[in-house]
């Protein structure tokens, strides 16, 4: 039987791996499919390259799914998501210089991020009162998890995202030579570009997104809706691919081998051992070579990760309704939880799957009331510091 040919866009990232390995390990020849892998440098290409049918699916920012579904920032073009490439994963990287002011105002446990925050907004009135250039921090793109929980870090604190700071977007392979030239003060990225920027001295880990928000959609598996309804079989053979995949990854003495795949440097191209600290959750932290561990920093199929949330994408819509990027409208928040597809990931698993548990409200943001998807008027009205569409 002749495979099914698929092109598959990515970018090299940590959160790639299931991606990377259903192709190298043979998880998708297994289910009949045969993918080309087109490694990309930009979000903008990627989506652009998937919305027009040069991809036929993607390693995909999961609020780029929603804003392509909704319309927002770009022509219109459903997306669905039947597998969830991860959750958390991203880092808020700051040069040393920053590093040290930071530290200079913290009171408290310098890894609360609540602590940190209030910390920021002293360093802000300071650079004010001295006439100094505000801060220039890099995300990946406007519609990202990355721009988002910045901005939700930095209001928490009281510092106003887009009066208090510059935020620029950045792709996540230039992160780390933009902060060691000084074009920004510190980034939001996914791995291994923070730990690269550690390694070289350049940088310090102020925090993983794991202590920002618990459980954080960050990469989707991406197909256009049309393609979805046309080739039901093929897109449950590649979502079987990837769960098989991430199942292998998550076995701690698959470890090694998972390294030297993603090491190639047709993938991510970075050191193994870089790659080990990353799927380990054990990542230094500074240049005088602090270790940090947690297992929540990456969460590939574990943990219920592999299956997308619905409720994941609503608090992604809202912080797009927070930050003036979209309109608060039921229809809107029905377009945005429809793109994250768990009746897609179950049928082609053959079983009924269950919303993971271990977060309440299924975020579980450090600051702020639980999320309720049924009500986000009310929860973005509890946030002093928003920008809601007039």
């Amino acid at each position: 039987m002749t495979a099914h040919p698929l092109h598959i866009g990515f970018i090299p990232l940590v959160d790639a791996a299931a991606l990377i390995v259903a192709v190298d390990k043979g998880f998708a020849k297994a289910e009949g499919l045969d993918v080309t892998l087109v490694r990309e440098v930009s979000w903008s290409n990627v989506r652009d390259k998937l919305n027009i049918g040069l991809f036929d699916a993607a390693h995909l920012l999961a609020p780029v799914a929603i804003a392509s579904s909704l319309g927002l920032g770009h022509v219109k073009v459903p997306i669905v998501a039947p597998f969830s490439l991860g959750l958390n994963g991203n880092a808020i990287t700051v040069s040393p210089a920053l590093h040290a002011e930071l530290m200079a105002q913290v009171d408290g446990d310098p890894f609360d991020p609540m602590v940190t925050a209030l910390a920021l907004a002293r360093v802000v009135v300071a650079r004010r009162t001295a006439e100094a250039e505000p801060l220039t921090f890099g995300m990946t793109f406007p519609f990202s998890t990355h721009n988002y929980q910045l901005r939700f870090w930095m209001a928490a604190g009281g510092v106003d995202p887009d009066e208090d700071v510059r935020l620029v977007v950045l792709p996540p392979p230039y992160m780390v030579g933009s902060l060691s030239s000084g074009h920004v003060d510190a980034f939001c990225v996914g791995a291994p570009w923070n730990s690269i920027a550690v390694d070289l001295g350049i940088g310090h880990i102020l925090h993983f997104v794991s202590d920002i928000l618990q459980r954080a959609a960050e990469k989707v598996l991406a197909v256009r809706q049309d393609w979805s309804e046309k080739n039901p079989q093929v897109l449950a053979a590649l979502t079987r691919a990837h769960c098989a995949a991430a199942a292998f990854i998550e076995d701690d003495g698959n470890r090694d081998e998972v390294a030297a795949l993603l090491a190639q440097p047709e993938r991510i191209g970075v050191s193994p051992d870089v790659l080990l600290r990353t799927m380990d959750g054990r990542l230094k932290i500074s240049p005088d070579g602090t270790m940090r561990e947690s297992r929540r920093y990456l969460l590939v199929g574990r943990q219920g990760a592999g299956r997308p949330d619905p409720r994941q994408a609503a608090w992604l819509y809202a912080q797009m309704v927070r930050w003036g990027q979209a309109s608060i409208s039921p229809e809107a928040l029905k377009t945005a939880e429809a793109v994250f597809r768990p009746d897609l990931y179950d049928a082609a698993l053959g079983v009924p799957g269950q919303l993971n548990t271990d977060v309440p409200d299924a975020v579980g943001a450090f600051a702020g009331p639980a999320f309720d998807p049924a009500d986000i008027a009310a929860h973005l009205a509890s946030f002093e510091i928003a920008h809601l569409k007039r």
